[in-house]
Protein backbone atom coordinates (compact mmCIF):
# COMPACT_ATOMS: atom_id res chain seq x y z
CA UNK A 1 0.00 0.00 0.00
CA UNK A 2 1.12 3.27 -0.80
CA UNK A 3 0.93 6.25 2.14
CA UNK A 4 -1.40 8.73 0.31
CA UNK A 5 -0.42 12.30 1.87
CA UNK A 6 -2.12 15.43 1.12
CA UNK A 7 0.55 17.70 -0.20
CA UNK A 8 -0.72 21.15 1.62
CA UNK A 9 0.88 19.95 4.68
CA UNK A 10 4.17 19.09 6.14
CA UNK A 11 5.12 15.48 5.83
CA UNK A 12 8.57 15.38 7.72
CA UNK A 13 7.86 13.67 11.46
CA UNK A 14 9.78 14.56 14.59
CA UNK A 15 10.22 12.35 17.32
CA UNK A 16 7.43 14.00 19.94
CA UNK A 17 4.13 13.23 22.26
CA UNK A 18 0.85 14.42 20.86
CA UNK A 19 -2.68 14.37 22.21
CA UNK A 20 -5.52 12.97 20.55
CA UNK A 21 -8.02 16.13 19.81
CA UNK A 22 -11.95 14.44 20.69
CA UNK A 23 -13.09 18.01 18.86
CA UNK A 24 -11.76 17.54 15.97
CA UNK A 25 -11.37 13.70 15.73
CA UNK A 26 -14.07 10.44 15.10
CA UNK A 27 -13.83 7.03 16.31
CA UNK A 28 -16.59 5.23 13.98
CA UNK A 29 -17.88 1.46 13.06
CA UNK A 30 -20.35 0.16 10.73
CA UNK A 31 -22.14 -2.97 11.37
CA UNK A 32 -24.46 -4.73 9.17
CA UNK A 33 -28.20 -4.76 10.15
CA UNK A 34 -31.12 -7.01 8.17
CA UNK A 35 -30.88 -5.36 4.92
CA UNK A 36 -28.83 -2.21 5.91
CA UNK A 37 -25.55 -1.32 7.63
CA UNK A 38 -25.86 0.80 10.61
CA UNK A 39 -23.07 3.17 10.96
CA UNK A 40 -22.61 4.84 14.56
CA UNK A 41 -19.73 6.36 16.82
CA UNK A 42 -18.30 6.12 20.19
CA UNK A 43 -18.66 10.19 21.67
CA UNK A 44 -16.37 9.86 24.14
CA UNK A 45 -12.54 9.01 23.87
CA UNK A 46 -9.17 9.72 24.40
CA UNK A 47 -5.24 8.79 23.56
CA UNK A 48 -1.77 9.72 22.76
CA UNK A 49 0.50 9.01 20.27
CA UNK A 50 4.05 9.17 19.97
CA UNK A 51 5.98 9.40 17.11
CA UNK A 52 10.09 9.00 16.17
CA UNK A 53 12.04 10.47 13.48
CA UNK A 54 9.88 8.57 11.18
CA UNK A 55 6.15 7.17 10.72
CA UNK A 56 7.92 4.19 11.24
CA UNK A 57 8.40 4.90 15.09
CA UNK A 58 5.12 6.09 15.50
CA UNK A 59 3.00 4.54 18.56
CA UNK A 60 -0.73 5.02 19.68
CA UNK A 61 -3.00 4.01 22.72
CA UNK A 62 -6.99 4.93 23.16
CA UNK A 63 -9.35 4.36 25.83
CA UNK A 64 -12.82 4.73 24.38
CA UNK A 65 -15.85 5.06 26.37
CA UNK A 66 -18.42 2.22 25.59
CA UNK A 67 -21.30 4.50 27.22
CA UNK A 68 -21.04 6.61 24.77
CA UNK A 69 -21.80 4.82 22.16
CA UNK A 70 -24.40 6.92 19.26
CA UNK A 71 -26.19 5.39 16.39
CA UNK A 72 -28.86 7.78 16.45
CA UNK A 73 -31.44 5.83 17.84
CA UNK A 74 -31.66 5.69 21.75
CA UNK A 75 -32.97 2.55 21.88
CA UNK A 76 -30.45 0.40 19.67
CA UNK A 77 -27.88 2.52 21.99
CA UNK A 78 -29.39 1.35 24.65
CA UNK A 79 -29.56 -2.62 24.05
CA UNK A 80 -25.42 -1.97 23.09
CA UNK A 81 -24.53 -0.86 26.06
CA UNK A 82 -26.28 -4.08 27.68
CA UNK A 83 -25.23 -7.45 29.04
CA UNK A 84 -26.42 -8.31 25.24
CA UNK A 85 -23.62 -6.52 23.13
CA UNK A 86 -20.40 -4.03 25.43
CA UNK A 87 -21.86 -4.89 28.99
CA UNK A 88 -21.13 -1.58 29.51
CA UNK A 89 -21.50 -2.06 33.75
CA UNK A 90 -19.01 -4.51 33.87
CA UNK A 91 -16.83 -3.62 31.04
CA UNK A 92 -16.88 0.24 30.36
CA UNK A 93 -13.97 1.15 28.24
CA UNK A 94 -12.42 -0.37 24.95
CA UNK A 95 -8.60 0.11 24.22
CA UNK A 96 -6.07 0.09 21.75
CA UNK A 97 -2.22 -0.06 22.08
CA UNK A 98 0.06 -0.44 18.91
CA UNK A 99 2.48 -3.02 18.90
CA UNK A 100 4.00 -2.34 15.42
CA UNK A 101 3.60 0.44 12.82
CA UNK A 102 5.35 0.10 9.35
CA UNK A 103 4.66 3.67 7.94
CA UNK A 104 0.85 2.12 6.08
CA UNK A 105 -0.46 -0.76 8.53
CA UNK A 106 -0.84 -0.54 12.41
CA UNK A 107 -0.88 -3.60 14.40
CA UNK A 108 -2.82 -2.97 17.39
CA UNK A 109 -3.85 -4.84 20.70
CA UNK A 110 -7.82 -4.36 20.73
CA UNK A 111 -9.11 -4.65 24.02
CA UNK A 112 -13.49 -5.05 24.35
CA UNK A 113 -15.33 -6.66 27.18
CA UNK A 114 -12.29 -8.28 28.51
CA UNK A 115 -10.74 -9.78 25.76
CA UNK A 116 -7.61 -8.52 24.04
CA UNK A 117 -6.92 -9.57 20.50
CA UNK A 118 -4.47 -8.21 17.47
CA UNK A 119 -5.75 -6.38 15.35
CA UNK A 120 -4.69 -4.47 11.50
CA UNK A 121 -5.37 -1.01 11.03
CA UNK A 122 -4.48 0.45 7.44
CA UNK A 123 -3.34 4.00 7.82
CA UNK A 124 -3.22 7.18 5.68
CA UNK A 125 -1.04 9.61 7.05
CA UNK A 126 -2.39 13.42 5.96
CA UNK A 127 0.16 15.81 7.46
CA UNK A 128 1.59 17.64 9.68
CA UNK A 129 1.10 21.28 10.05
CA UNK A 130 0.75 24.37 12.52
CA UNK A 131 -2.40 25.56 13.53
CA UNK A 132 -3.58 29.23 14.12
CA UNK A 133 -2.44 29.01 17.75
CA UNK A 134 1.01 28.16 16.93
CA UNK A 135 0.47 24.45 18.37
CA UNK A 136 1.27 21.99 15.80
CA UNK A 137 -0.81 19.25 14.66
CA UNK A 138 -0.88 15.63 12.83
CA UNK A 139 -3.83 14.07 11.31
CA UNK A 140 -3.95 10.82 9.59
CA UNK A 141 -7.09 8.32 8.80
CA UNK A 142 -7.26 4.23 9.90
CA UNK A 143 -9.67 1.42 8.68
CA UNK A 144 -9.99 -1.95 9.70
CA UNK A 145 -12.35 -4.87 10.02
CA UNK A 146 -12.84 -7.00 13.57
CA UNK A 147 -15.02 -9.83 14.12
CA UNK A 148 -17.07 -9.00 16.93
CA UNK A 149 -17.97 -11.94 18.27
CA UNK A 150 -13.71 -12.71 18.57
CA UNK A 151 -14.76 -10.01 21.29
CA UNK A 152 -17.35 -11.93 23.19
CA UNK A 153 -19.86 -9.15 21.72
CA UNK A 154 -22.08 -12.34 20.29
CA UNK A 155 -25.33 -11.72 20.80
CA UNK A 156 -28.06 -12.17 17.46
CA UNK A 157 -31.50 -13.17 16.31
CA UNK A 158 -31.83 -16.08 13.96
CA UNK A 159 -34.00 -15.34 11.07
CA UNK A 160 -35.49 -17.29 7.89
CA UNK A 161 -33.15 -18.73 5.80
CA UNK A 162 -30.11 -19.54 7.96
CA UNK A 163 -30.16 -15.35 8.03
CA UNK A 164 -29.53 -13.28 11.59
CA UNK A 165 -30.42 -10.23 12.38
CA UNK A 166 -26.82 -8.45 13.02
CA UNK A 167 -23.61 -9.14 10.98
CA UNK A 168 -20.50 -10.48 12.73
CA UNK A 169 -17.88 -8.16 10.81
CA UNK A 170 -17.11 -4.91 11.87
CA UNK A 171 -16.02 -2.32 10.17
CA UNK A 172 -14.25 0.27 11.96
CA UNK A 173 -12.77 4.19 10.82
CA UNK A 174 -11.01 6.59 12.71
CA UNK A 175 -9.94 9.86 11.81
CA UNK A 176 -7.60 11.71 13.97
CA UNK A 177 -6.35 14.74 14.42
CA UNK A 178 -3.58 15.34 17.36
CA UNK A 179 -1.83 18.51 19.25
CA UNK A 180 1.62 18.55 19.76
CA UNK A 181 2.35 18.36 23.45
CA UNK A 182 4.47 21.01 24.87
CA UNK A 183 7.94 20.64 25.96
Amino acid sequence: MTITVDSTFDTDITAGSWTIDPSHSEVGFTVRHLMSKVRGQFEKFEGSLTTGDSLEGTRATATIDLNSVNTRDEQRDGHLRSADFFDVEKFGQMTFTTTSFDGTTAVGDLTIKGVTKPVELEVEFLGIGQDPWGGQRLGFEANGVINRKDFGVDFNVPLDGGRVLVGDKVNIHLAVEAVREQA
